[in-house]
């Protein structure tokens, strides 16, 4: 009988290349998605038909309940969340509830039927914040500069809480930036990649950035949902920190995505606007 898991959240980049693996490793895959007129399937069209998506919301534990006993997956990967760190400074108490509290509601709910569900949690390198150490390791304190960076901190530290409390099999990834084609356009990555291909068609005529020379350790989505599954498979539960271990800078990310469509450094140096 092949193996049932459920990812919330599989509308999103991560979500769409997790449920692809888990597809190409026999599992009975589960989406949770929201009640939404407004719900983008274009990552998953071309797998919708091998899912399997049924409602649920992160603010409503019930339906999370009705999702977990009527399907009984044995894997449960939380990559649901309000992602966007900029929003959360508009949206705090809602990124709050998502992203914070959702985590709590989930994993209560797999305390109350099944605490032999092994639980993902998606935390984020936006929870060390103003930094400690370099580079950031399992055991670097936290210090978030974002009510998202909060929120995530809150998610992983809760996770942590029902392992030790309940013995459940919860995990957290610590992910650095990943990226891919499937990446949504507010992100910066996106952003550069769109707006060059659109120079290089004479559709736009510059790309206006903040700070060049900003630093980001940026590795692939599909590397990285790798991961995820791994952790899953350990047989005690742990935190794990997962990056490439190296940084680039913005301004080297335009100067290669410039020079991928044919275009020279000088011209592409011009073409940058800061």
């Amino acid at each position: 009988m092949a193996k049932r898991a459920l990812i919330t959240g599989i509308t999103g980049q991560d979500g769409s290349y997790l449920a692809e693996l888990l597809l190409q490793k026999g599992y009975d895959v589960i989406g949770m998605v929201r009640r939404s007129s407004t719900v983008n399937f274009e990552r998953i069209a071309h797998i919708q038909d091998q899912v399997r998506l049924v409602p649920g919301d992160l603010l409503d534990e019930v339906s999370m309940i009705e999702i977990l006993r009527t399907y009984r997956p044995v894997e449960v990967y939380n990559l649901a969340a309000q992602s966007f760190v900029q929003t959360s400074f508009g949206q705090p108490v809602l990124t709050g509830e998502t992203t914070a509290l959702g985590v709590t509601r989930l994993l209560d709910a797999i305390r109350m039927v099944d605490t032999e569900i092994r639980f993902y949690q998606a935390s984020s390198s936006e929870m060390f914040g103003k930094v400690k150490e370099v580079p950031q390791t399992e055991v670097t304190p936290f210090h978030p500069r974002s009510p998202y960076g909060v929120a995530k901190v809150y998610g992983h530290w809760i996770t942590v809480n029902y392992r030790e409390s309940y013995g459940i099999h919860g995990t957290s990834g610590i992910l650095f930036n990943h990226e891919s084609p499937r990446r949504g356009m507010e992100f910066v990555t996106r952003k550069i990649t769109h707006t060059v291909a659109q120079i290089k068609l004479g559709k736009a005529h510059e790309l206006r950035l903040g700070n060049l020379d900003a630093k980001r350790d940026w590795g692939f989505a599909g590397d990285y949902v790798d991961a995820m599954w791994r952790m899953l498979q350990q047989d005690t539960p742990e935190d794990y920190v997962i990056c490439t271990g190296q940084t680039h800078s913005v301004r080297e990310f335009c100067q290669l995505a410039f020079e991928h469509v044919g275009l020279d450094k000088a011209r592409a140096e011009a073409g940058l606007s800061s």
